[in-house]
Formats: C-alpha cells, structure tokens, sequence
C-alpha cells in the first residue's frame, strides 16, 4: 500500500499508523493535487521509517536535474511521472546507486503495454496511472479517474517487474481492482482525502477493503 500525496510529517505519521508501506511526496507537477515545498519533502523523507519506501514524484525529464533533486531530498525510490528526454536510465543508476526508479505509465490504451514493457527493462517497478502527458498542460497523476483495468492488466502480466496500480481508486472499487489487475500494490491519494487533506476515516476504510475485511 502506498499512500501518496503526503502533505507534511504529521500526515506520514498517520499513514504509517494504518500500514502504509510506502509513502508518496509530490514535487513540481503541471497540473494535479499534492505539490508540497522542498523542504517538506525533505522533512517527511528525514521522518520515515527505515521500513517504509518514500517515493518522489517527480516531473523532470533531465536525468542530471533528477540526480541533483533525489540528492537534495534524500529519498529511497524515485516515481518519474513523465518520460526521459535527456539522459537516461543508466544514468540514474550510475549517479545514484541504490535508489529505486518506478515509471509511471499513464493507460491511455494499447500503446500503453509496449511503453511499459520497454520500460520494465530498465526500471524496478512499473506504476500504471490515469493521466495524459500529451495535453498542452500534462496531466502526470492525481485525476481521480480510473483507467481500463483490462489493459493494466495485459501489462502486470507482461512485464517483469513489479506494478502499482493508481487512478480512481476508492474503498468501494478497491476489491474489484485486486480481482480485475491483480497488481503488487495499490497506489491512491484523492480517494483517501477530503479537501485536500489525509482523512482517517477514508484512510481506514480503504485500508480495511484493500485488506478483505
């Protein structure tokens, strides 16, 4: 379970309480919910525990910049939310030995499995988000939509990594999502708030439909 957009160490803290594994910090976006400064991302990542992930959401497309920015913050695992344009996987590796990178793909169709496959060579896990980095203002996570889980499926079955499964999720539809995708891990952020914050209720409720209880 990975609870993303977390807007402080107080919200961290509580995500962890109900069994987060990992915990999702939103930098500079074009569009989308959950942007925090800096120096937030840079506290909640100091606060973690050492058994919970702490992903950076990032929409660089540099891979120098994306070095310069995980070396600043000091987080675990790197979520690019739009694709490389300059530099590329190697170079990740190669400037930051030991720091997971998770793609994001956003399931506009078909297209999308040959872009995850092609990825998933590279990477340590695949996440399949609603979005669509083509629009003039991208749209890079946090819609609240769903996408066509059938296609999320083809790739969890096709590639070789891990896959978060994001977009649209809620407590109601979260069963249907492990029977329909049968991902490695769900990813949410506004199906857990409420204006913009971490609500416990819905945070335990989801918590609780992910778990089958």
């Amino acid at each position: 379970m990975k609870i993303c957009c977390i807007q402080g160490v107080e919200e961290a803290r509580l995500a962890v309480r109900y069994g987060a594994s990992a915990l999702g910090v939103v930098s500079a976006m074009p569009s989308g919910p959950g942007v925090i400064p800096e120096e937030t991302i840079a506290e909640v990542a100091a606060a973690v525990p050492p058994s919970v992930s702490c992903f950076l959401l990032t929409s660089r497309q540099d891979a120098a910049g994306i070095i310069e920015q995980q070396r600043r913050l000091r987080v675990d695992t790197l979520q690019l939310c739009d694709r490389l344009d300059s530099g590329c996987y190697d170079d990740l590796r190669e400037g930051l030995p030991g720091i997971r990178i998770v793609q994001v793909v956003h399931v506009t169709g078909l297209e999308s499995v040959a872009e995850a496959k092609a990825a998933a060579a590279k990477v340590d896990a695949i996440l399949l988000d609603s979005g669509n980095p083509a629009l003039k203002v991208k749209e890079l996570g946090g819609t609240g939509r769903r996408h066509d889980w059938t296609v999320s499926r083809r790739i969890r079955e096709e590639v070789g990594v891990p896959v978060f499964l994001a977009g649209g999720l809620t407590a109601d539809v979260v069963p249907h999502a492990i029977q329909e995708v049968g991902p490695f891990a769900l990813d949410v952020c506004t199906g857990v708030r409420s204006g913009g914050v971490l609500d416990e209720g819905k945070l335990a409720a989801f918590m609780a439909a992910a778990q089958g209880e």
